[in-house]
């Protein structure tokens, strides 16, 4: 099965009607993005999801004792998430996040150590809250600095090495790799150091950290992810004319003779007629949707199945008083089974019904964990936070919820990058998007939205109107391009299908 040229026949081309027809399967970020890229464009767009709500996994649940929406597990963006922050601008809920000028890392002893921009330029603004880290000694602060700045040269890097493997190579101790690289990174990457490819690490230092002032700070969602990328958004892309079918699981995708694509073949038997088809699901589940000689077409997709999953457990107390300081809004814990600390009372601005204190508590990469029945992992979160702010200990715990997600995110191991495909395929009409294939970032809602943006962008050429739709990283300052030199610019989608029937202008 071949790709068709962009010079195909003028009979060829007008088989695609006015206005064409984008199904876009899968209602997770990158589906979503897909779709909010491609509005008021003259495209009949269709979104089919088999769950019964979008948000993929940026969703809640209804807790069925109080009624209330309940979040998988804390979602944050950082504002070096620039391609999420647009898609949030333009579905208009942007306005739904706080913005945290500092990340508050707490110790053993309860001390609370404030990462925030000082007054030096980009990349040295976080030097003077870094130096007064108390988690780390003086002589600890200065070798992490050394892998820092060891982190700016990638041509020293073998092939295969974990990020654990390079610290250690690189001058850190068993204390700066647990106390920092972990703490930082493990939260960042869900993925342990001893399974994470050098190469992430290295892009959440260098572009999330370093590279411009701003760009490490936090976006906290102030409502249920639920109701920011559920209920939200589809109301807003009805609005535009998008068609959304819920409870509507595809079997198939399904092609002309010609190699080109047709539609999608639902489970119930329907068929959907299609000039482009953007397959958002799960990278476990893409190829089960391709049949066999389409998928010996693409290159790489047989070995898209050799990824793995990293787990993720969200841990979700309601006490009946305050147990961390209600002022608190989050904590960074170093050295401990817990890793973050959100109080979502005072995130959403409200106590839980009859008072006391939310809190939601994150641990990535949980892989000890899953052994564990769900009141084991309660009863060791709260022994951990009891010993964080031993007043959990006087509390009474009202109600709880333990939420793993055992395929959260893909694992960002070591050789990662060869695994991922690009988004067009050379089935004509047939583009791919998640944040498992080639975004140039690790599995992050950035990577997912990025992946909707470079599909639509691949559809919007494919039809002769070309559109530049992902946004550009923060800028790097003129210091930190000194330093750091610039990041890799990411290559652009060209039209590589048959020719199309052009947009309306």
């Amino acid at each position: 099965m071949e790709a068709h040229s962009p010079d195909a026949s003028r009979d060829e081309a007008v088989r695609c009607p006015l206005p064409p027809r984008v199904v876009v399967v899968g209602g997770g970020l990158a589906g979503l993005a897909t779709a909010s890229a491609l509005v008021r464009r003259g495209l009949h767009i269709t979104l089919l999801e088999s769950r019964p709500r979008l948000g993929g996994r940026a969703s809640s649940f209804v807790d069925p004792t109080s009624g209330e929406p309940i979040d998988n597990c804390q979602h944050v963006s950082m504002a070096c998430c620039t391609n999420l922050a647009d898609f949030c601008r333009r579905v208009g809920t942007d306005g739904l996040f706080r913005r945290v000028p500092a990340v508050d890392f707490l110790d053993e002893s309860g001390r609370i150590s404030r990462l925030r921009a000082g007054r030096l330029p980009a990349p040295l603004h976080l030097t003077e809250s870094f130096l007064a880290a108390r988690y780390l000694t003086f002589t600890e602060r200065l070798r992490v600095g050394w892998g820092m700045a060891c982190l700016r040269f990638s041509a020293g890097d073998r092939p295969g090495e974990s990020f654990e493997a390079w610290l250690r190579r690189h001058g850190q101790t068993d204390r700066t790799i647990d106390r920092f690289w972990g703490t930082v990174l493990v939260s960042a990457l869900n993925e342990r150091l001893d399974r994470m490819d050098v190469g992430h690490a290295r892009k959440v230092i260098l572009d999330g950290f370093l590279r411009n002032r701003t760009g490490y700070q936090m976006e906290i969602p102030t409502v249920p992810l639920g109701e920011l990328y559920g209920v939200r958004l589809q109301q807003w892309l009805e609005a535009e004319g998008v068609t959304i079918r819920l409870k509507s699981g595809v079997k198939a995708i399904e092609l002309e003779d010609e190699g080109a694509i047709s539609g999608v073949r639902l489970r119930s038997g329907e068929r959907i007629a299609a000039d482009f088809v953007v397959l958002t699901v799960p990278y476990d589940r893409v190829r089960s949707l391709i049949p066999d000689a389409a998928a010996a077409a693409i290159p790489g997709l047989d070995r898209v199945v050799e990824m793995e999953s990293s787990p993720i457990t969200g841990v979700h107390f309601w006490f009946d008083r305050p147990v961390c300081p209600p002022e608190m809004e989050h904590a960074v814990t170093v050295g401990r089974l817990i890793q973050w600390v959100f109080n979502h009372s005072a995130i959403q601005g409200r106590e839980p019904e009859g008072g006391g204190q939310y809190l939601q508590l994150v641990i990535s990469a949980s892989y000890d964990l899953l052994p564990l029945d769900k009141t084991s992992i309660r009863d060791r979160v709260l022994e951990d936070l009891s010993s964080i702010w031993p007043s959990a200990r006087e509390a009474t715990l009202r109600r709880w919820w333990v939420v793993t997600e055992h395929g959260a995110t893909f694992s960002v191991r070591p050789g990662i990058e060869a695994l991922r495909p690009p988004q067009r395929t050379p089935i004509d009409g047939l583009y791919l998007a998640g944040d498992w294939t080639d975004t140039g970032w690790p599995a992050t809602m950035e990577g997912a939205v990025r992946s909707g943006y470079r599909a639509a962008e691949g559809i919007l050429a494919d039809l002769g109107s070309p559109r530049r739709l992902v946004r550009p990283e923060l800028p790097t300052a003129p210091l930190a391009r000194l330093l750091l030199g610039s990041p890799k610019a990411p290559a652009r989608p060209s039209a590589g299908g048959r020719s199309r029937s052009p947009l309306p202008r």
